[in-house]
């Protein structure tokens, strides 16, 4: 399985960006045997949870720091996963991570290769 993230930009507080993670190496039936979800990392920090959803759409869950700003959602069909990025702050500047995991595991072990996001104030 490879995820592929992309949409990533710089940006103005105040502005939205819609991130997207594109899944390969599995196929439609599969791909909902998976859990995903977005993470960041800012320079000199830890990565940080940013938002899961389950597989068939229906439950989500978010970090405080995004709760009411991000939202994520999946399309199955396209095996793609989208944060869409609301009223971005320049504390968002981060490489946005997508990830992966089978409903079996308890961490997630499967990782994109990344895109930055810079906020400017």
């Amino acid at each position: 399985v490879q995820l592929q993230a992309s949409g990533g930009g710089l940006v103005q507080a105040g502005d939205s960006l819609r991130l997207s993670c594109a899944v390969s190496g599995v196929s439609g039936r599969t791909f909902v045997n998976y859990m995903m979800a977005w993470f960041r990392q800012a320079p000199g920090k830890e990565r940080e949870f940013l938002a899961g959803i389950v597989w068939s759409g229906w439950s989500t869950a978010y970090a405080d720091s995004v709760k009411g700003r991000f939202t994520i959602s999946r399309d199955n069909a396209k095996n793609t996963v989208y944060l869409q990025m609301n009223s971005l702050k320049p504390e968002d500047t981060a490489v946005y991570y997508c990830a992966a995991r089978r409903v079996s595991r308890t961490e997630y072990d499967i990782w994109g290769q990344g895109t930055q996001v810079t906020v400017s104030s």
